[in-house]
């Protein structure tokens, strides 16, 4: 049969012309386009400002940067979260403070969402001596309880930045992410539910912060090529402060534009799939599934199961029987406390909630153009392991 890919990408006809069109124009770094996809973008995510930038790693640093803290500030963050944001926090200067994920004995919504609780971002922030800032995750496109999780550290919300990488579609108490910390930070990249060849936006409230990030995305210039070399520009800028190089191309932003206007569809069919895996998965002993949120609205970025010893195999056995018949899937994520070049900000004894739930999930195959057949059949394969392995019935 033919192999399943955990992800394939879907770049609309209009996406693509859009793509030709700008590069017939003679004009493909940032400019006409770039700007019409922050306020299409900023309108979507029911914030005031938007600025497009080359990743989501570069928004996190970016923003961090604007916050302005004194160097080696500390920044809690979750332990399950990509090594990117962790980079982020050492290249904007400060030091990352590591949290646990929820106890198992806390609310099942919580527990079973792999995020961080309150409980667990109380005691990281007690065990650093106070942190000045936090990245909070909304992790596999679950809404997390950033306004809660504010109160847990100890910071204002303009000290709170959200990681919404997973966060396209997802929404917080009716609210669309995108408008309730200081800044939320999004990914366009070929597996997010805004499929795009690389990119990323930061949306605020703040004009002032907005202005600031707009400058530091392009050496901290205070005019971009944009306005320089158009007709009537000016040569002339200065650099205020030291910015990146992480601006958006016009070419990323007119595929972008025309991919979002399918954002809907995509973002339907992503709930069918997890309908459909739930009611087929759901009588598997020792399988864990993600658990509905009572905090919002999840955009189903990831689905992630979780191999108790009750299924019979651990999970990296169940990963190569899926591997061995055809299916690929992906782990998210490593806990960064465990990696190498974080040693040193890793708490003593480790965060064994985190150690402990990595030992067990696997995310599965989840995207718009995946069929219901290959959903019946990841589910059929997943079904025939426990059985093979002799599992509780």
């Amino acid at each position: 049969m033919e192999p399943i890919p955990f992800t394939v990408v879907e770049i609309t006809p209009q996406a693509r012309a859009a793509s030709d069109r700008v590069l017939a124009s003679g004009w493909i770094t940032t400019g006409r386009e770039t700007l019409a996809f922050q306020r299409e973008w900023a309108d979507q995510a029911g914030a005031a400002q938007c600025v497009m930038v080359s990743s989501c790693t570069a928004a996190i640093e970016l923003c961090l940067r604007a916050l302005e803290l004194p160097p080696n500030s500390k920044v809690l963050t979750t332990t399950t979260t990509f090594c990117g944001v962790v980079n982020a926090i050492l290249a904007a200067g400060y030091r990352p403070v590591f949290a646990d994920l929820a106890h198992p004995g806390e609310a099942a919504d919580v527990a079973d969402s792999y995020m961080v609780s309150e409980r667990t971002v109380r005691e990281a922030a007690d065990r650093a001596g106070g942190v000045d800032a936090m990245v909070v995750l909304h992790f596999a496109g679950h809404p997390a309880d950033v306004e809660a999780l504010a109160r847990a550290a100890r910071l204002p919300l303009s000290r709170v930045l959200e990681d919404a990488a997973h966060g396209i579609g997802t929404s917080v108490g009716g609210r669309v992410v995108g408008g309730i910390s200081q800044a939320t930070c999004f990914s366009f990249y070929p597996t997010k539910n805004l499929p795009m060849p690389e990119g990323g936006a930061i949306t605020t409230d703040d004009a002032a912060f907005a202005a600031k990030l707009t400058a530091l995305r392009l050496h901290g210039m205070t005019a971009d090529a944009w306005k320089r070399y158009l007709p009537g520009g000016s040569w002339q800028y200065t650099v205020a402060a030291r910015g990146m190089k992480a601006n958006m191309t016009d070419v990323q932003a007119a595929i972008g534009r025309e991919q979002l206007k399918h954002l809907p569809r995509w973002q339907a069919r992503r709930e069918e799939i997890r309908a459909r895996y739930d009611k087929q998965l759901a009588g598997i002993p020792g399988l864990g599934l993600p658990r509905p949120t009572k905090r919002g609205r999840s955009a189903w970025h990831l689905y992630v199961v979780r191999v108790r010893p009750e299924f019979g195999m651990a999970r990296d056995d169940l990963i190569a029987y899926l591997t061995e018949r055809g299916v690929a899937t992906s782990v998210h994520f490593i806990p960064a406390h465990t990696m190498p070049a974080y040693a040193g900000f890793a708490p003593p004894g480790g965060l064994p909630n985190a150690e402990a739930v990595f030992e067990e999930v696997v995310s599965l195959p989840l995207y718009p153009l995946l069929s219901d057949a290959q959903v019946d059949r990841i589910c059929a394969v997943i079904g025939q392991a426990h059985a093979d392995a002799g599992g509780a019935s």
